[in-house]
């Protein structure tokens, strides 16, 4: 069984490979994806599937990782993210906090900092 800190590193790697079936892989089938504290956001494959689609609709989506740190089943990555807005290309500092248990995510929670465009 993979670690945590391989789960998400597996799910990291989809996630920049725009490869949905592999990202959903690493999520166990009724997860939750919360923005931070609390605001459920998806829960379950599905509705992960429908959200995720939609980012990966993005040209430019990519996501750099800064630092990551790992504690027992909560892996915590510091990110920036390259997104396509709607007002243009551009970046985001972004925190994501994973609870993995049994080889999969169970949870994720969302920390996203303001959009900054790049220059015309």
């Amino acid at each position: 069984m993979l670690s945590p800190e391989q789960v998400v590193q597996a799910q990291l790697d989809a996630y920049n490979r725009k490869d949905l079936d592999a990202l959903l892989a690493c999520y166990a089938a009724d997860a939750r994806m919360y923005v931070y504290p609390a605001t459920l956001v998806a829960e379950g494959r599905e509705a992960l599937r429908e959200r995720m689609r939609q980012r990966f609709a993005e040209p430019d989506l990519r996501a750099e990782l800064r630092r990551r740190v790992v504690l027992d089943e909560l892996v915590i990555d510091d990110e920036i993210v390259t997104r396509t807005f709607p007002e243009g290309r551009g970046r985001m500092s972004m925190t994501m906090i994973y609870r993995v248990a049994d080889g999969h995510i169970i949870d994720a929670s969302v920390i996203a900092g303001a959009a900054v465009l790049d220059e015309r």
